[in-house]
């Protein structure tokens, strides 16, 4: 196992905090961390690889410091963890079978709906009014789950915002979504990881600096978003998910 050069472990530790402290609340730290390892001259199926140790880190410690704080639906994520723990297991390994590019035009779509319903919806998720939970409502919590699960294993891009739309989308405010998505998030991340390592494709040594500072950057995101509330959370929110899109749409167009 080699570690990387002094000047470039601080640029991966820097970088992590910073992914870290974004995923942390709204998800998106990828478009920070993976590009960090790619420069760091790992080949893109290991820094894959690599950069889901570092999210499983960091979600775990998100997920626990939501935990703390009372946010988190312990009953009902605890029934779609699974789900999503399975969706992602399968989607990780579909991944080495099947081409992902062919999702992206379908998630810069979706992105673009989830944006725009978001800004048109001015005070949606400031206070809580979860929806009561059916037969129906709990079917399409498990698909999603699942399906959620399976797309972060076998593309990734634009997981977390997903995810925090889909809470919101049950009644949660912006802290509460953020809270129960990192739970689900976490799930998916061990999978991969999982899945990662009995594939050959974790660097210990350039992920392992990395997850630690992600640790930092976690817990120090989540904190914020449980101190200050949706005013903070849901700007983050709206910034990380349009620069997805610009970042999809680029890829697509160049």
């Amino acid at each position: 196992m080699d570690w990387p050069a002094l000047d470039m472990l601080l640029f991966l530790i820097g970088a992590g905090f910073v992914a870290a402290f974004i995923d942390s609340v709204v998800g998106g730290g990828g478009l920070i961390s993976l590009p960090a390892l790619l420069m760091a001259g790992l080949p893109p199926t290991l820094a894959l690889g690599t950069n889901k140790l570092g999210g499983t880190l960091s979600s775990v410690t998100s997920t626990l410091s939501f935990l703390s704080s009372g946010k988190i639906n312990g009953k009902l994520v605890l029934a779609l963890f699974p789900l999503s723990f399975v969706g992602s297991a399968i989607g990780t390994y579909t991944v080495h079978l099947l081409p992902s590019a062919f999702l992206k035009p379908l998630v810069v779509c979706l992105l673009v709906v989830v944006l725009i319903y978001t800004l048109l919806k001015k005070n949606w998720g400031a206070t809580a009014s979860p929806r009561p939970l059916t037969v129906y409502t709990k079917l399409a919590a498990g698909l999603c789950a699942f399906v959620l699960g399976f797309y972060d294993g076998f593309f990734g891009p634009g997981t977390g915002p997903f995810l925090l739309f889909f809470f919101l989308l049950l009644g949660f405010d912006f802290v509460g979504a953020s809270g129960n998505a990192k739970v689900l998030n976490m799930a998916s991340n061990i999978a991969s990881l999982a899945s990662f390592f009995l594939l050959k494709s974790v660097h210990i040594g350039y992920g392992l600096p990395m997850g630690i500072s992600m640790i930092a950057g976690a817990y120090v995101g989540s904190r914020l978003a449980i101190r200050h509330g949706s005013r903070y959370v849901k700007p983050l929110f709206i910034g990380i998910t349009t620069i997805l899109v610009g970042k999809q749409l680029w890829e697509l167009l160049f």
